[in-house]
């Protein structure tokens, strides 16, 4: 099987960062980084873009760093509830999800990514509820909500 060495020039998922000299397979290489812009094949002269690359890239991952740490305080603070239809008994219609987390949290003026919420199960009881969310490999936050009933609860009939 046939390797290419790239340096990359933008961060790739579960490749690496800008500035990271990395071994690839020639096919994704030649088909995705390099059309892509994320990578360029490694040489003498491109080994000298090295230093430049990983200078810009301790800065954005300071720069990250301090976002989401004052991201992580923004959410600590926020208490949201999210009100949901429920039936006899206080039985909920449906779940709630990441999509209803990451809702409400938008409604509040938090704006983040909805991958960047972990939610193991959907949520399907009424009470509180705690959620991780992850904003940075060295930021993490749980978040604590209320999950209420809409309507009235009333007494299943036995």
């Amino acid at each position: 099987m046939a390797n290419h060495e790239v340096l990359l020039l933008k961060p790739v998922d579960g490749l690496g960062a800008e500035g990271d000299q990395v071994k690839v397979r020639a096919g994704y290489a030649r088909n995705y980084l390099l059309p892509q812009g994320k990578a360029v094949p490694l040489t003498v002269a491109n080994r000298k873009q090295v230093e430049a690359l990983k200078r810009a890239r301790g800065l954005r991952e300071a720069k990250e760093l301090d976002g989401a740490q004052a991201l992580a305080k923004q959410i600590e603070k926020a208490g949201i509830a999210i009100a949901v239809k429920t039936g006899e008994g206080g039985r909920l219609f449906g779940a709630v999800t990441v999509n209803d987390i990451h809702a409400k949290l938008t409604a509040a003026g938090i704006t983040l990514e909805k991958r960047r919420i972990h939610l193991g199960q959907p949520i399907k009881t009424l009470g509180k509820h705690e959620v991780k969310i992850k904003l940075h490999p060295e930021v993490s936050v749980d978040l604590s909500f209320d999950v209420v009933s809409e309507n009235p609860i009333e007494p299943a009939a036995s």
